[in-house]
């Protein structure tokens, strides 16, 4: 055996591994990331936040991405805790099932994957297309570094060194458990980790008295990943990863003691050992995920005794304005530094209205006042850029510089209207419903959130051309204001369809819901506007629509 070749050769595979699982994951969040957030967002209760958690770690292959967005959402108050950590604990038993599928003999569809996907991304004219095909490619792709690992693990199989090193350390379990869960935390994907266990056990070289062990090691370190990368986020954001590591171990602490004292897991289904360790992982996350639907509630309590929220933490996390009145009279350096602080504002803009039609369909006091928080801070950042930009319009500008300071400030502007738009009709909106206005129509509720999520795309849009005025992002911003045109003209059609049939609840929510239309179609044309300069520099915008009179 070339122990060198077998080496490089299991390198390339594992690396070929993460890459394909990195694809899956920027395909889907790429081409229906409005879609994943709205899910992870609007959770609701514990049972439908489970199954939503479930349902978005198996289109992305990773619990760890779910966590992230999740922690998001906690951080802008649209997420409770509780709700939260149901909400992990179903992406943990997705990333399990995500495992369990690809333990399946499906080395025949990698190439027909590989050859659809990789053709669909190369010859696409539709963004979502290209990326659609770019999830498909990695899943071929995944499928293919199984089967490169599967053949590099072939000489080791063969060969007495690495079965004796296994059996060498599978003496101490708890020592293969720590060694699992810090391997999973360096490879940052548990869905890695586990294949390449199942991979190895599958070729022999992994018996079940240390599979045992690996598997807990495994889910232990997965939920490490999340705690690391939320490390910097304010406490909110990293108590829900915190409360899921703290149910895995606790579990992973209970079989490992039940492991310990030499009990039988001859019980486990599948007729090989990769097969049972699979179905070992897939039972320790369903159960896990009963355990937590009952425990949620206890355990966000003790988490936040855990996490409090430091005092003065506000102060250390608080945004730092960019505005610096040393840099007046330097203009260059002053409207680079409003630029900055107009960024800010647009994503303040992009974080009140993510989940704004989250907390409409289910409204808490505690979510409204988070988001009007947000339009406070949006306030305050537009009165600052405004009067820091006029302080820079006193001294001498060249007429470039003068033209990029009606630009911010009218950027400046049109993300304060949109913020207002938000806290003064969809907000309201929200409060009626804390009140006890009825709910919308199936049909309606559906035309609401396509428009949201396409003029939330556009407000996306807006705050990437703040960052990179590129005509092109300029022009696709123009094409969604007419995409989010026709959406509203079919809505409004629609509605007065079903208010025609009589529809109990379109006639109870008709006042909600055209309100709700009119708020995101005034908010979409407020950010296209920040897109016409661009346009009128490079001649794509037209004066007018009249047709030029002969």
């Amino acid at each position: 055996m070339n122990l060198p070749a077998v080496a490089l050769e299991l390198a390339a595979a594992t690396v070929l591994l993460l890459y394909a699982v990195s694809l899956v994951k920027t395909g889907v969040e790429t081409a229906w990331g409005d879609l994943v957030a709205r899910t992870v967002g609007g959770a609701g209760g514990r049972p439908r936040a489970a199954i939503c958690g479930c349902v978005v770690a198996i289109a992305l292959q990773s619990s760890t991405a779910v966590a992230m967005l999740a922690a998001g959402f906690a951080i802008s108050g649209a997420l409770a805790l509780d709700v939260g950590l149901a909400v992990l604990l179903g992406a943990d038993l997705g990333s399990a099932l995500v495992v369990k599928i690809l333990s399946f003999d499906l080395h025949w569809l990698g190439p027909l994957l590989i050859a659809g996907g990789g053709l669909l991304h190369l010859k696409a004219h539709t963004r979502k297309a290209v990326e659609a095909g770019r999830a498909v490619l990695g899943i071929g792709l995944l499928l293919l570094s199984l089967q490169m690992i599967g053949h590099a693990t072939l000489p080791l199989a063969q060969s007495p060194l690495l079965p004796s090193a296994i059996a060498f350390i599978g003496k101490d379990a708890l020592t293969v458990m720590i060694l699992a869960a810090l391997f999973t935390w360096a490879l940052h994907s548990s869905v890695a980790a586990i294949l390449l266990i199942l991979t190895f056990a599958a070729k022999g070289l992994v018996p079940l008295e240390v599979g045992i062990p690996l598997i807990l090691g495994v889910n232990l370190g997965g939920g490490l990943i999340a705690l690391w990368l939320t490390r910097g986020l304010p406490v909110e954001g990293r108590r829900l990863p915190l409360g899921n590591l703290l149910f895995r171990a606790m579990f992973s602490a209970m079989i490992f003691a039940v492991f310990s004292l030499h009990a039988p897991f001859d019980w486990l289904p599948g007729g090989t050992v990769a097969a049972r360790l699979v179905n070992l992982h897939v039972l320790f996350n369903a159960a896990l995920v009963l355990i937590g639907l009952l425990s949620c509630g206890l355990m966000a309590r003790f988490v936040r005794l855990l996490a409090p929220k430091a005092a003065g933490e506000s102060d250390l996390t608080a945004h730092a304005s960019a505005l610096d009145g040393s840099l007046i009279d330097k203009p260059a350096q002053a409207l680079a530094a409003a630029a900055r602080e107009v960024l800010h504002m647009g994503n303040l803009t992009t974080r009140m209205l993510e989940p704004v039609m989250t907390v409409i369909q289910s409204p808490t006091p505690e979510a409204v006042k988070a988001l009007r928080r947000i339009d406070g801070d949006i306030h305050r950042a537009h009165s600052e850029i405004k009067l820091y930009i006029a302080a820079v319009n006193r001294g001498v500008l060249t007429d470039e510089q003068s033209r990029r300071g009606i630009e911010l400030t009218e950027a400046a502007i049109h993300l304060e209207y949109a913020g207002d738009v938000v806290a003064k009709s969809l907000l309201q909106i929200a409060e009626e419903r804390l009140a006890g206005a009825g709910a919308f129509s199936l049909e309606g509720w559906r035309e609401l959130m396509l428009l949201h999520a396409a003029v939330f795309s556009n407000v996306r849009l807006a705050a990437n051309l703040l960052v990179s005025p590129d005509p092109i992002i300029a022009r696709e911003m123009v094409r969604q204001k007419e995409h989010v045109r026709r959406l509203v003209d079919d809505s409004s059609k629609s509605h007065l369809e079903r208010l025609r049939q009589g529809i109990a609840a379109s006639i109870q929510s008709s006042d909600m819901h055209l309100e709700i239309v009119r708020a995101l179609k005034e908010v979409n044309s407020l950010v296209t506007t920040m897109a016409y300069p661009r346009l009128c520099e490079t001649g794509d915008l037209l004066e007018s629509r009249l047709i030029p009179a002969a």
